[in-house]
């Protein structure tokens, strides 16, 4: 009877070493969900800038489209940490480009236009094309 609750141990131990490595390995959908988990945050952090005439109204590329150049650009002004905000974007930008490399993704490879000017209404940025 010991030889038996000895080797179910070893068996159940043996199992769980294998499923650890299991939940190690990303999928498509994982990485998918961190983009846009790390997307929504920017956007947040973005979305709480404000205009007026102490701050300015800017524009940065947003993500990386498969066949090159951003998906868009994320308007925010200067009352927010800039630094920070570039950061993410950086960071985002360089792991979208990443993820698109490595599990062959595509897209349509028009151009995303920036803006020809940017205006502080109600003190929100907002683009004008």
């Amino acid at each position: 009877m010991r030889k038996l609750y000895l080797l179910l141990f070893i068996t159940c131990l043996f199992l769980m070493a294998f499923q650890c490595e299991d939940d190690a390995v990303s999928t498509q959908e994982t990485e998918q969900q961190d983009l846009l988990v790390s997307k929504k945050a920017i956007e947040d952090l973005a979305a709480t800038s404000v205009c007026n005439d102490s701050f300015t109204c800017k524009f940065i590329a947003l993500g990386s489209k498969p066949c090159g150049g951003p998906w868009g650009y994320l308007i925010y002004s200067t009352s927010i940490n800039i630094e920070k905000l570039e950061n993410m974007v950086a960071a985002y930008n360089k792991k979208e480009a990443e993820y698109n490399n490595k599990w062959d993704v595509f897209s349509d490879c028009a151009y995303a236009m920036p803006p020809t000017s940017l205006k502080c209404e109600n003190n929100i940025c907002v683009a004008v094309y």
